[in-house]
């Protein structure tokens, strides 16, 4: 299951990262989503906002979907 297809208040494992750009790559890196990372997903803005993410315990980011596209989860 991809991050993007995670419904609003479910927590899932990342399994892996399939990015192409090395550059985001390392800045999703940066703020914690690594393999083993657990993620919730906070909401789903409208009309194909971004999305809000907690990663780990207190990090809370809100990201493009195509980011959310590359990262893979599984759920617990």
């Amino acid at each position: 299951m991809k991050l993007l297809n995670l419904k609003p208040g479910h927590s899932a494992i990342v399994s892996a990262i399939n990015i192409d750009d090395p550059g985001l790559s390392r800045r999703l890196e940066a703020m914690g989503f690594t393999v083993g990372q657990e993620v919730k997903l906070l909401r789903k803005a409208w009309l194909k906002g971004p999305l809000h993410v907690r990663v780990g315990m207190t990090t809370e980011v809100a990201m493009r979907r195509h980011e959310a596209e590359g990262i893979e989860l599984e759920m617990r």
